[in-house]
């Protein structure tokens, strides 16, 4: 679960780095809201980008893998897989990884960021239902 969340952890800093230099706003149409480029800096911050999580959710990401590297922690896990699971649906919300995930709308930079940061926060929320169901920790 550490090495997951770390790697997961490590793409949402790529897809931040990437969608500020970009100027990749958030665009999550089941909801419709929508950033606007010249807020991206100021939005990641509690709202996320086009590419990453909201810089809040990146830190307690972080908080929980540095408690659960120090040793077994039900609720840091929980925590995790809370996280990868809202991950997966933030991905995926966002119009623009989706459209990232077309081959008419491929970037190798965009894309790979999109398609590791999926499958890596399904990794996150299918190793925590894991753990859980063999007792936690």
């Amino acid at each position: 679960m550490v090495v997951v969340s770390a790697l997961q952890l490590a793409v949402g800093v790529v897809g931040e780095v990437v969608a500020l230099r970009r100027r990749t706003a958030y665009d999550f149409t089941p909801l419709g809201l929508r950033g606007e480029p010249a807020h991206v800096g100021r939005d990641s911050l509690a709202l996320g980008t086009g590419l990453s999580a909201p810089v809040v959710m990146l830190a307690t990401q972080g908080m929980a893998i540095r408690r659960l590297a120090i040793g077994p922690s039900r609720a840091a896990g929980r925590c995790l897989g809370v996280l990868g699971a809202g991950m997966v649906a933030g991905y995926l919300g966002e119009r623009g990884v989706r459209r990232r995930l077309t081959v008419a709308g491929w970037d190798p930079v965009e894309s790979s960021v999109s398609v590791v940061g999926v499958v890596l926060s399904l990794a996150m929320a299918g190793v925590s239902v894991v753990a859980e169901a063999h007792g936690g920790g």
